[in-house]
């Protein structure tokens, strides 16, 4: 496979899930402006720390001396139509849209027209007037609309290297979407440490595990919402398909697959970085990450998350990387 084709698969697959990964947020703090109590702190100004991008929403809207209403209203905009902005649903729709029209031989006639379509349902010239007379339901449609593309490609793309790096892509995305979420709760969710136990604590909690479709499995497996419970479901969880550990090692199955490296050994920097961290992540324990510091713990992992990112960047897609050889099934 050429170098520019699995990049081209595997930034789709980033896009796609990052912009399911936004649309899910927005839904969950709607959905929290009607069950939260009087008083509770807006939840809108947290999205755009999950996304990492404060500094640039600051420069580019400026600080807020608005009503909550405007503050509200200007976030949506910022997180889900501004094409300004790279990390936006309707640009990360249209980088993978772009990214998929590049390898269109490489993907089901199903997969593309789905994709189009989901493309041209967000830049529409109606798509702003559905987002704010029925939030919730454009907001599902968002998620429903990534589901459906996932699920054709699942049902229709070969198990070869095109998956591998469909499958690399999205997981290490998600790993990075949990670990920021995570991250943001305890440093901007819950700044009064008086609110620590109260029903706005576990409102909080509660809305994070939705943030990561991660509720009714919760609940499943550990019943009672507490911090620790959460930190482990999240991080360590080797079932869940959002926990950090569950992507790691979906990533590194896919990466060794592509360059056929028995497990155990590594022939590139991608794999010594991401094998690593998986290492380091599996034989973590959820009284080590608290004791350690979650927000230190979480901070070294998207760095790693990073390094790994940057080691499959250099192994196969910078100009100068080999062709990649035929994968080992």
């Amino acid at each position: 496979m050429l170098s520019r084709v699995a990049e081209s698969i595997y930034w789709m697959a980033r896009y796609i899930e990052r912009a399911e990964n936004v649309a899910r947020q927005v839904d969950v703090s709607l959905q929290m402006e009607l069950d939260a109590p009087g008083g509770m702190r807006s939840q809108w100004r947290p999205l755009v720390a999950v996304a990492g991008d404060g500094e640039f929403f600051d420069q580019k809207y400026g600080e807020f001396a608005h009503s909550a209403s405007e503050e509200r209203q200007t976030i949506l905009h910022f997180l889900t139509f501004d094409a300004g902005y790279s990390n936006s649903i309707l640009s990360c729709v249209t980088k993978a849209r772009e990214n998929a029209r590049q390898v269109r031989g490489c993907l089901s006639l199903e997969a593309w027209e789905h994709l189009n379509k989901f493309y041209h349902m967000l830049a529409s010239p109606g798509a702003r007037k559905r987002a704010a007379e029925s939030p919730h339901d454009f907001y599902s449609e968002i998620r429903a609309s990534s589901y459906l593309f996932q699920g054709i490609l699942e049902s229709t793309l070969s198990r070869g290297e095109e998956w591998h790096f469909l499958r690399m892509g999205r997981h290490l995305e998600r790993a990075n979407q949990t670990s920021r979420i995570l991250d943001v709760k305890y440093f901007v969710l819950l700044p009064d440490p008086s609110d620590i136990g109260s029903v706005v604590d576990d409102l909080l909690w509660a809305a994070l595990l939705h943030s990561v479709s991660g509720y009714e499995m919760f609940r499943r497996r550990h019943g009672r919402i507490l911090p620790e419970k959460v930190v482990d479901f999240l991080v360590l969880d080797r079932e869940f398909p959002r926990a950090v550990l569950f992507c790691l090692l979906r990533a590194e199955e896919s990466l060794l697959a592509v360059s056929g490296t028995p497990a155990g050994s590594f022939r590139n920097n991608a794999e010594k970085r991401l094998s690593r961290l998986r290492a380091t992540i599996a034989y973590s324990n959820v009284e080590d990450i608290i004791s350690r510091g979650l927000h230190e713990y979480l901070d070294e992992l998207q760095s790693g998350l990073n390094a790994a990112g940057e080691g499959i960047f250099d192994s196969f897609f910078t100009l100068d990387a080999p062709v990649l050889a035929q994968s080992q099934q």
